[in-house]
């Protein structure tokens, strides 16, 4: 008798190429794929350049520009920060001279390295892929391993095609029941991170399960996948069904003919074994989740959008409730402060997390017929340049435009300030996209995350609100 198996086991023992230990903890692993971007590849690089190897498998890789990249809608090759220039042209370089394919900031297909990756179909189910940004674990939306990896280790794969790799622990979160009007994939993520907290999955692997999850979208299971790290997860996995295999027939990498056919039989046996043991179980029920908005610097400081800004005095916990009284003092928040009271100055969709053709139709939905508040400044990034063409299609540019957000190009942006997308100090904004930490968006900025559709109705209101106020049960 076999023991049954999770995916996640599935996965790797699927991937070994060598344990390391008497017992598989540690294992040389295969990765099938991986994507590199302009910010964390130039030291892998430098290092196999003077150690005088090649890479691999070049064809396995694909290079973008999007961490430094200005978004502006009059784009051009030029850069107004000398060392996002020097990033991005060293980058080029180092491309052409390995082999690797390269989206530049004027190939048609730019954009977000895991926008980019999952739009083409090069993410596919039961692959291992690794690429140096966290949020690598979107990829776990088509029953894939997907995580973040350092500098060293990209250039380890790079020269190798493998990675020595810690196995982790298991956890399996299972939404039961059907989400309410205006709840989102967004919401469900962000009410696990606040019940399991921010390091509540560290040194597991989290396999999403359930009624409520098998009913999202693909692009909506890559939010939940996408964010999973910030609860400290460093792998999320859904098992791949019909949903899936649809997605990936529109796409161009994707197998076509017999080999598609093929390759979709085995998907489809992509599952956890019936009786299979997870090292931990956690249950939410999708009906008793609202809207979320996170109020203080950490994705799990969050509460529903009709709630309040919590008092650290009813925490009984020392250490967090420093944390949370450090948080309010950097917010500018005061304890009881109703959500709905909270005044922003900026409303930025965009992001790995949120930035995909069906974000820009939610929010659209709230926008339309709408005008965003006096003394807001509001923007929409798009996640690649095909998910903005398809929005330029389907007349949604035309929406934001008449509502009163900036139209711009693809790109990080505003998601972490690597760019000239940044804001001031003080200054607060309803954004869409997966970390509210301190200065993320610009020194001494102010963060609060929330779905686009509540970017959108915050915009409009001018300070946080609840998106089902403004479009009823279609949001």
């Amino acid at each position: 008798m076999t023991t049954p198996k999770t995916l996640y086991d599935k996965l790797v023992d699927s991937h070994v190429v060598r344990r390391l230990d008497p017992e598989g903890t540690r294992v040389l692993l295969y990765i099938d794929r991986t994507v590199l971007n302009e910010y964390t590849s130039p030291q892998a690089f430098s290092g196999l350049r003077a150690a005088g190897r090649g890479v691999w498998r070049p064809e396995a890789a694909l290079g973008t520009v999007d961490h430094v990249n200005p978004t502006r809608a009059d784009r051009g090759r030029a850069m107004p920060d000398e060392g996002a220039a020097e990033q991005a042209r060293y980058f080029d370089e180092n491309c052409r001279m390995f082999g690797i394919e390269l989206f530049d900031v004027l190939h048609p297909e730019q954009g977000i390295e895991h926008v980019v990756m999952t739009e083409s179909g090069r993410v596919l189910p039961g692959m291992v892929i690794a690429a140096g940004d966290s949020h690598t674990t979107t990829y776990g939306a088509f029953g894939a391993l997907g995580f973040g990896i350092g500098t060293s280790d990209i250039e380890h794969y790079l020269a190798t095609q493998t990675l020595v790799y810690a196995r982790l622990k298991t956890m399996r979160v299972t939404v039961t029941g059907r989400t309410g009007p205006g709840v989102r994939s967004k919401d469900i993520i962000m009410a696990l991170i606040g019940r399991i907290g921010a390091s509540g999955a560290t040194g597991y692997a989290i396999e999403f399960a359930g009624e409520a999850i098998r009913a999202l979208s693909v692009e909506a299971r890559m939010t939940i996948c996408n964010m999973t790290v910030e609860c400290g997860a460093r792998g999320a996995i859904v098992a791949p069904d019909d949903k899936v295999l649809d997605y990936l027939r529109q796409t161009p990498h994707a197998p076509r003919g017999a080999m598609r056919e093929a390759a979709e039989a085995r998907w489809r046996g992509l599952v956890s074994d019936p009786g299979a043991r997870f090292d931990r179980e956690v249950t939410l029920d999708a009906g008793g989740i609202a809207p979320m908005v996170t109020w203080g610097t950490s994705p799990d400081q969050a509460c529903p959008v009709g709630g309040a800004v919590p008092d650290p005095a009813g925490e009984p916990d020392e250490g967090r409730r420093r944390d949370m009284r450090r948080a309010l003092d950097y917010m500018g928040l005061e304890p009881g402060q109703p959500v709905g009271t909270i005044a922003i100055d900026h409303a930025f969709i965009g992001s790995c997390t949120n930035a995909r053709i069906e974000d820009l139709r939610d929010a659209a939905l709230v926008l339309r017929g709408r005008r965003v508040a006096p003394g807001v400044r509001a923007m929409v990034v798009p996640g690649s340049s095909a998910v903005r063409r398809a929005a330029e299609v389907e007349g949604l540019d035309r929406v934001f435009l008449d509502a009163g957000f900036e139209w711009r190009q693809s790109g990080c942006s505003m998601c972490l300030a690597m760019n000239d997308d940044v804001l001031g100090p003080g200054e607060r904004c309803a954004s869409s996209t997966n970390r509210n930490f301190e200065g993320r968006q610009g020194g001494g900025a102010r963060t609060h995350l929330m779905s686009p559709a509540m970017v959108a109705a915050a915009a409009v209101a001018g300070h946080i609100a609840d998106s089902r106020q403004f479009a009823g049960e279609e949001v």
